[in-house]
């Protein structure tokens, strides 16, 4: 006899996509030690967190430290402060969400990857090119996945069609990694298909705050999504949270499959599994929330769209094909000359110095295509730019 393991992880790729551009970059740098590398493939932020939202969580650790104020496991729900904070958010957006369908996590990406545990044995529907925790997550589960095709004939933002059956259907926008986003119109359609297929739709919103024309910026825009889809946000990107870890999924009252209700699932798989979020990082997202919060966490957006603008201008400059960068902090650029995404991510990072992220690691679809991020300062992007120019 021995100990058995989940089998299921053989069908995973050997390592995460960008632990691989970590290892290739790691080794290029210790061959070329003078190189002065601009690294645009992980979509971390850069600016600082706002200084109401640091003063809030010093405030918020100094309670720690009083007896009076001191506080110990925070709620598996989320506090109620932010939940309302969330819910007044949603509101300012034209969306009445009550605080108690919101669940504050430690991200978007957990509770992608988390959600399923609530789920049954469904199919698994997921765009191609995908952001590699959705699949990752369910093939870790054993789930039967199809693939929803994408390339320049739709824009990056695969719609349903007569090889869409009932499942549990993926979608993110603005998109990662394509930027891509969905128009109301397109959305409709989704949420008409998944009430009609008895299918749901995990919506993840991630970058919503990067949308500056008439794209929803959030699913429950559109009438009847209530009915039929989970959506999970973050502050990541909107308030800077990277390093900090806090985000937020909607499981709505109207969820209701096989006469149970998701949002009862959701709430006892994260009592068992989930000890909350802590108290000084959800003060710190309240805050964040605020008006002088949220006037500073769109400065600091703003100043990615100027980086995602300088981007987008050398790619129409060179006549290459992109999606994103104008809703998104992503750019997916077809590769020049024909090469293979890990072809010219050697290219730009041998001729260039310049580290971003090869469509292939994101499924099938992205093979020919790249992803750069906007989220680098003004100085690096201009560089970047530079030498672009030079060598595209």
């Amino acid at each position: 006899m021995t100990i058995k393991v989940n089998d299921n992880f053989a069908a995973l790729s050997k390592s995460y996509l960008f632990s691989e551009i970590g290892r290739r970059v790691r080794e290029y740098q210790e061959a070329h030690p003078e190189a002065n590398i601009v690294r645009m493939g992980i979509g971390d932020v850069t600016r600082p967190l706002p200084q109401c939202v640091v003063n809030a969580m010093k405030a918020a650790a100094d309670e720690l430290g009083k007896a009076e104020t001191f506080r110990g496991y925070p709620p598996e729900y989320g506090y109620d402060f932010l939940r309302e904070a969330i819910s007044a958010h949603y509101a300012e957006m034209g969306v009445e969400m009550p605080a108690d369908d919101i669940f504050v996590s430690d991200g978007a990406k957990s509770d992608c990857g988390n959600f399923v545990d609530v789920l049954g044995d469904n199919d698994i529907y997921l765009p191609d090119p995908v952001y590699p925790v959705y699949r990752d997550s369910n093939v870790m589960s054993g789930r039967r996945i199809t693939l929803l095709p994408s390339g320049r004939d739709n824009d990056f933002l695969p719609m349903p069609d007569e090889n869409c059956g009932t499942g549990v259907y993926y979608l993110c926008s603005p998109g990662n990694p394509t930027g891509a986003a969905y128009s109301a119109q397109q959305l409709a359609r989704w949420v008409e298909f998944a009430k009609k297929s008895g299918s749901l739709i995990i919506f993840d919103a991630a970058y919503e705050a990067f949308i500056t024309d008439d794209c929803p910026r959030s699913v429950y825009l559109v009438p009847g999504a209530r009915e039929c889809a989970v959506e999970i946000c973050s502050f990541s990107k909107t308030a800077g949270f990277t390093g900090t870890r806090c985000g937020y999924t909607v499981v709505p009252s109207e969820l209701v499959f096989d006469g149970v209700h998701l949002r009862d699932l959701w709430a006892r798989r994260q009592a068992t599994k989930f000890n909350g979020v802590s108290y000084p990082v959800q003060r710190a997202a309240q805050a964040a929330y605020s008006p002088e919060g949220m006037a500073a966490c769109y400065e600091n957006i703003a100043y990615y769209r100027e980086n995602a603008a300088m981007l987008a201008s050398v790619l129409d400059e060179k006549g290459i094909y992109y999606t994103g960068g104008k809703n998104s902090p992503y750019l997916w650029l077809q590769c020049p000359n024909g090469m293979g995404s890990w072809e010219f991510f050697d290219y730009l990072l041998d001729k260039a110095n310049i580290v971003g992220t090869p469509g292939e690691g994101f499924g099938k679809c992205g093979e020919g295509f790249f992803r750069l991020t906007s989220f680098s300062t003004h100085e690096l992007t201009a560089e970047a730019v530079r030498r672009l120019r030079e060598v595209l």
